[in-house]
């Protein structure tokens, strides 16, 4: 289809998200599809929890966490995508990683591949990504410079915008991951991939003026 609807959309993902990692790679095709650029916006978790009145995974009834096992064995059986329900290195600091991501966007460079292959690492492969070389090895295998990114993700201005991506969550309404924004409009959970298809959808038959 013609990109005549919206340019882009907003993606906020926490980088350990059990979620984000199970539509990571269908959410690109599907942003592929209709020619929008994907904005990456990695945020922290535990502070947009704590500006939403979230509660972390260990801090849950166990109710709640017996159900969400339940839901990621249906959806690893739904999607046919390798998924450790219990990851050997979870929880992990995921902070370096998104500032090295952070840190690959200020140099201009495409991060979908190494946002997903982060992801994939902690909840396919189980590798440590807390552990810097573990994060210089995805890197690299994404043709990108370890060395310089993982020295830009400690700057400040790295660390500055981590923290900005996070009150930008806030402020837009986010309290999960992962969350989407067509023009403003708001959709968590991969599994409402389908809504946000139809949003872009319904963004372009607007802005071309033709009807539904």
């Amino acid at each position: 289809m013609a990109n005549d609807g919206p340019a882009s959309i907003d993606y906020y993902v926490w980088l350990l998200s059990d979620w984000a990692y199970l539509g990571g790679v269908r959410f690109i095709q599907m942003a592929a599809r209709h020619r929008l650029r994907v904005n990456h916006i990695p945020m922290r978790m535990p502070d947009v929890y704590a500006g939403s009145g979230g509660v972390l995974l260990g801090d849950r009834a166990w109710q709640r966490q017996a159900y969400r096992i339940q839901e990621l064995k249906r959806w690893r059986a739904k999607l046919g995508i390798p998924l450790n329900i219990e990851p050997l290195f979870f929880p992990a600091d995921i902070d370096l990683a998104s500032c090295v991501v952070i840190a690959a966007q200020h140099r201009g460079l495409p991060v979908a591949d190494l946002v997903n292959a982060i992801m994939r690492a902690i909840w396919a492969e189980d590798r440590n990504i807390a552990d810097a070389a573990t994060v210089a090895d995805i890197a690299t295998a994404h043709g990108l410079d370890a060395a310089t990114l993982l020295a830009e993700a400690a700057t400040d201005s790295v660390r500055r915008a981590y923290h900005d991506n996070t009150k930008r969550a806030l402020d837009a309404g986010v309290f999960g991951s992962p969350f989407y924004s067509v023009n403003g409009e708001l959709f968590w959970g991969q599994d409402r991939l389908d809504m946000v298809e139809e949003a872009i959808i319904r963004a372009s038959t607007r802005s071309s003026g033709r009807t539904p």
